[in-house]
């Protein structure tokens, strides 16, 4: 370390102080808010991130607690458990994270593609020849039926049964 002659302070060059306090207080926040999101899983996606059983252990307990103030501080505790976990650690569960969040976001979007499909099938003729020829197994006559169910369903403002019906029949097809 060199000495500046004048009021011999150490040089600011020279240290190698580490991360900045700041620094330390957003990495924090950061798995704190990781969490979070942990305690958020259900218990059966929670047991499939590679975590240490205790803090596996610790964010189950977080739906047991009730109190807000309580529920702040526990996260804080978790906050503080997480702080342990190397780059590496973090880097795996952020992964297996993704992919779980993955496939409930690849799963809406499979939901959401029934639904449009079956909007269509029940705003015109067009869509239901089209499926015809794409799927020339299916039960044509079920679901002929089910379609003109569905139009006198929604002209009579009744509850749509033959509308979720069709539904089903779609998600079993595989389409």
């Amino acid at each position: 370390m060199h000495v500046n002659e004048k009021n011999r302070t150490p040089k600011k060059e020279d240290l190698d102080e580490g991360p900045s306090k700041s620094e330390l207080k957003r990495q924090m926040t950061e798995r704190q808010k990781l969490a979070e999101v942990l305690a958020a899983l259900s218990s059966d996606a929670l047991k499939t991130i590679p975590l240490d059983e205790a803090i596996k252990a610790a964010i189950a307990e977080t739906n047991k607690i009730k109190s807000f103030e309580a529920i702040r501080r526990h996260k804080q505790y978790l906050g503080k458990l997480m702080r342990f976990l190397d780059e590496e650690e973090l880097d795996a569960i952020q992964k297996r994270l993704d992919a779980i969040q993955g496939v409930s976001k690849a799963e809406t979007a499979k939901l959401h593609h029934l639904e449009s499909y079956r909007d269509r099938l029940i705003a015109n003729d067009e869509t239901f020849t089209k499926m015809i020829e794409q799927y020339p197994d299916m039960d044509i006559q079920n679901m002929r039926t089910l379609i003109r169910n569905a139009r006198k369903e929604k002209e009579a403002n009744k509850p749509p049964k033959a509308f979720r019906e069709i539904f089903r029949v779609l998600k079993d097809m595989g389409i």
